[in-house]
């Protein structure tokens, strides 16, 4: 069964512009595919045009102002009654996830529980949305400092992840008090409309949260006409760090300061003194998990060269007894997420070159009856499904070294002391997520002072998230801007100080102080300790 979709701006759905189709398509319907059974269509999207962008924008700010005068303590319920209608909803969501993107149910499970311990963490914000009371140079003067929402916030989302990392978003933004213009990827649409329509009806007004579907063009041009006429007030956006440089870049000529959480080159640096097992636990689901389609995948594992072929000699066979296949049931990873993703990840493949060891399966590429995958679950003829790939012999200059390849394959290289593996680590120049395995505080901390990472984990994969932990990274993987926890309320307030004078006159900051005149030239004398 399929479901057409199409934008929701203000409180009526619109019908696509003409010519808003999916790229080089013509057409204004972009079909939504199960990527396990591509004969499945999810949902039918009706694409929106930029026009339907800039009245997106335009319908949030005109509801925008009503919404900011509900007391944050209420727009908190509304936060809570989202988590629970999301809890009360959780396996339907999750099926939904896995028909919609290829994701294992067990995975999806887990996203959809992401939504509810934000919404969780933060209806209690609602009541905590603190300013300060500050201490003023002169007499009968008060200073006081207040978080007021941005205004307007155009949310533009990625599909792996296509409920929880939106909610690291709406559920915020929402709650300090933004209107809010969501742009989901198109082959998540299905569950989008999902979660925009629970959100409604936890209490959001639908002017308040808007809903649209459009292709990477028409979003850009519909946010840049929207930032030229001033109703954008926020941007956030997940993606790949080449379409964040040009959202950066276009916020900046609005003198807009975005909020980016872009792609990840995740190092792993597993020690010499490391918990093998535990390294190879930890490299499989971080690299090889969702299909190696995270923005926190395992990018390049860096090893000792003491342990180096025992660990990947474990780690190719674990990866090798790994199910793939049908996400319903109990496997590593499925499909991956749209053709457009296997077309990227094939490309990927044509890097591999003749002094890389190709490790973890059968065979390399799409699998299938030529190029089978033992222990597959399901039809692989029927959907997107690739073997895995595990690669020694990485050097510096390798594509797969250097960039992000967002598939199921990982790297290995080398190192002899703990400043070269750091130094790998960072060479990429992303800096979203890092690992380390060892047994020795010492390295832990100082592998934590070098790394560019804004997330470091310690005998732990480099996937995973908590709501209350800030998210996010540097250089190539963000602008610095961090999500979830309280840290995410610096992207949708904005501070806004006050002084107010009660003294009943001009008190002039700065000149009408009050002084200390101090002896400078005191000393202490003899019998005090001083020095004759």
């Amino acid at each position: 069964m399929s479901t057409t979709v199409s934008s929701v701006i203000g409180a009526a759905p619109r019908e696509a512009a003409p010519g808003a189709g999916a790229p080089g398509s013509g057409s204004a319907e972009y079909s939504s595919r199960n990527p396990a059974r591509l004969d499945d269509v999810v949902a039918r999207v009706e694409l929106s045009g930029p026009e339907d962008v800039h009245a997106a924008a335009a319908a949030a700010r005109a509801a925008q102002r009503e919404w900011a005068q509900v007391p944050a303590p209420v727009r908190g319920r509304v936060v809570a009654e989202l988590g629970r209608l999301v809890e009360a909803n959780k396996e339907s969501l999750a099926r939904l996830v896995t028909r919609e993107i290829g994701k294992p149910y067990a995975e999806a499970l887990g996203e959809v529980q992401e939504i509810v311990d934000t919404c969780d963490f933060f209806l209690g914000e609602g009541r905590r949305l603190y300013g300060q009371t500050v201490p003023s140079e002169m007499p009968d003067k008060q200073l006081f400092t207040f978080r007021v929402p941005v205004g307007v916030a155009m949310v533009i989302t990625a599909g792996n992840f296509p409920v929880a990392v939106p909610s690291w978003y709406l559920v915020p933004a929402l709650l300090c008090g933004n209107a809010v213009v969501w742009k989901p990827a198109e082959y998540a649409a299905a569950a989008a409309r999902a979660v925009a329509e629970l959100a409604w009806r936890a209490g959001v007004p639908q002017g308040v949260l808007n809903l649209v579907y459009a292709d990477g063009e028409a979003t850009f041009a519909g946010l840049e006409s929207a930032l030229r006429d001033g109703l954008v007030d926020k941007v956030g956006f997940t993606g790949s760090s080449a379409v964040g440089s040009r959202v950066g870049e276009l916020c900046g000529k609005y003198t807009q300061s975005p909020c980016l959480e872009l792609g990840g080159k995740n190092p792993m640096v597993v020690a010499a003194d490391a918990d093998l097992d535990l390294a190879v636990e930890g490299a499989l689901f971080s690299g090889w998990g969702t299909a190696g389609q995270r923005c926190t995948s395992l990018g390049n594992l860096i090893v000792h060269r003491d342990v180096h072929d025992e660990f990947v000699g474990r780690l190719d066979q674990a990866l090798r007894a790994a199910v793939i296949g049908d996400p319903a049931g109990d496997v590593l990873y499925g499909p991956l997420l749209d053709q457009k993703f296997a077309d990227g990840f094939e490309s990927v493949l044509s890097t591999i070159a003749d002094h890389h060891k190709v490790l973890g399966s059968s065979a390399v590429g799409r699998i299938g009856a030529t190029a089978p995958r033992a222990g597959f679950q399901g039809d692989p003829e029927a959907g997107l499904f690739y073997h895995p790939v595990l690669l020694d012999g990485l050097r510096p200059d390798d594509h797969v070294f250097t960039q992000e390849t967002f598939g199921p394959i990982v790297g290995v290289s080398t190192f002899d002391d703990l400043d070269e593996a750091i130094e790998l680590g960072n060479a990429p120049g992303y800096g979203l997520s890092a690992a380390v395995y060892t047994s020795d505080p010492a390295t832990a901390f100082r592998f934590r002072q070098g790394t560019g990472a804004g997330m470091v984990s310690v005998n732990n994969s480099t996937s995973g998230a908590e709501a209350h932990l800030p998210f996010g990274g540097n250089g190539r993987s963000g602008n610095g801007s961090r999500q979830s926890g309280i840290w995410v309320l610096d992207q949708f307030t904005r501070w806004q100080s006050l002084n107010w004078d009660f003294s009943g006159k001009l008190q002039k900051a700065q000149m009408d102080v009050a002084t200390v005149e101090p002896d400078r030239g005191y000393r202490l004398p003899p019998e005090l300790g001083g020095t004759s």
